[in-house]
């Protein structure tokens, strides 16, 4: 299977993270990390993509990281139909005290407009 996974820095896609390689690894899967602009990430793009790389290189897996410019949700979208991928991961999704799934701005906008499956890693 071919996995995009979308991370911007927040704590939920650096989690997603971790468990999209290991995924990736156990299942065989290719992935490529899309590097994505998120304003309410404390990491830079730079860090980011070094964390992705200790990430991967503690797993013993090996995966393409790419860095997006623009609108990350739809730069997300436009690199899975180009690039064909199977599923977009996406890391977010906060539980409200009711129970109620909250999704921040860029997994809300993936979900609705996806034309390819879509995982949200809590």
């Amino acid at each position: 299977m071919k996995t995009l996974l979308g991370i911007g820095g927040s704590e939920d896609s650096l989690r997603a993270l971790e468990k999209a390689v290991d995924r990736a690894k156990e299942a065989g899967d290719e992935l490529t990390i899309a590097i994505v602009e998120n304003p309410d990430a404390s990491l830079s793009k730079a860090e980011i993509r070094a964390h992705a790389s200790d990430v991967l290189d503690a797993a013993g897996f090996e995966a393409e990281i790419r860095t997006l410019s623009g609108h990350p949700g739809s730069q997300l979208l436009e690199l899975a139909e180009r690039g064909s991928y199977d599923r977009i991961v996406l890391g977010g999704g906060e539980t409200s005290p009711l129970g109620k799934v909250q999704l921040g701005s860029i997994s809300e906008f993936v979900l609705l407009n996806a034309r390819t499956t879509v995982t949200l890693i809590r």
